[in-house]
């Protein structure tokens, strides 16, 4: 992974966000897996990034660091899946919002409000859904990078939300 000249930058409102560059499906699983040291129980991820991006790859390494079990798929069809850790550490809640329409109300009925303090809930396309979870949230933006011939590459948006992630550690994911 590559990082641009300027790895953090914060402003008032407790807004972190480092920029990457993911090379190969491979990195963007072993971004997950550093990402995963920083994760508590509480912790809110958003994925957004086209079909293909990576979001679910990213989960992997989330998963594979965390030390739960089960093989992190994509729960599109499911909705959400759960998975305990073997580790004594909190469990994966990983949500598949895209066939849901609306915010909040219609996720209700995943009880992720009732799973939050004690897990860890990542959510792929939870864009205007789920952002009323938690004050503090990260949101990962991943898009392919414009301009190269390797389709693997992307550029990959860390944005820490609120003051947990004002001193997460965030910055150091990008050196």
């Amino acid at each position: 992974m590559e990082a641009p000249h300027s790895p953090a930058t914060a402003d008032a409102a407790a807004e972190v966000t480092v920029r990457l560059t993911v090379n190969s499906p491979e990195e963007m699983r072993e971004l997950g897996l550093s990402l995963a040291k920083l994760l508590r129980p509480g912790d809110l991820v958003m994925l957004t990034g086209e079909l293909g991006a990576g979001k679910t790859t990213l989960t992997r390494g989330l998963g594979a660091g965390l030390g739960v079990r089960g093989a992190v798929t994509s729960p599109t069809f499911v909705i959400a899946r759960v998975h305990p850790s073997l580790v004594d550490g909190p469990p994966l809640v990983h949500v598949d919002a895209y066939r849901l329409g609306g915010g909040l109300d219609e996720m209700e009925d995943l009880d992720l409000d009732v799973s939050l303090p004690d897990s860890v809930i990542v959510v792929e396309w939870g864009d205007g859904k789920v952002e009323e979870l938690s004050d503090d949230r990260l949101h990962v933006l991943i898009e392919r990078a414009t301009g190269d011939t390797d389709d693997d590459v992307r550029q990959v948006s860390l944005v820490g939300i609120g003051e947990r992630w004002a001193a997460a550690g965030l910055a150091g994911l990008g050196s």
